[in-house]
């Protein structure tokens, strides 16, 4: 088969950063047993992509409001990581040496 490229998928989902977050969604969901849509021997990010470009695989949802969830949840974890570390606010940029 072809190569699949992030650009293949972008006629079906003009955000790169949505297409990513579906991409690795749709991945998770292959590497966990799921069934793919698409008759294909790859991995399964490979799989989700060929999904995508192939218009199986698309949000259900309005793209804006999981994208911002999936940003919320993400600083929510990180958040959550620093200060199980003890850190309360974020690390303070170092100073270049020259």
């Amino acid at each position: 088969m072809a190569r699949i490229t992030v650009e293949d998928c972008l006629g079906t989902e003009s955000n790169r950063f949505a297409l990513i977050v579906l991409a690795a969604d749709r991945a998770r969901q292959l590497a966990k047993g799921a069934r793919p849509l698409v008759r294909c021997d790859n991995k399964p990010a490979v799989t989700a992509l060929r999904e995508i470009a192939a218009g199986k695989v698309k949000f259900v949802e309005n793209v804006k409001s999981i994208l911002v969830a999936y940003i919320n949840e993400t600083k929510q974890t990180l958040a959550g990581q620093r200060i199980s570390r003890g850190l309360r606010t974020p690390p303070k940029p170092r100073a270049s040496t020259s």
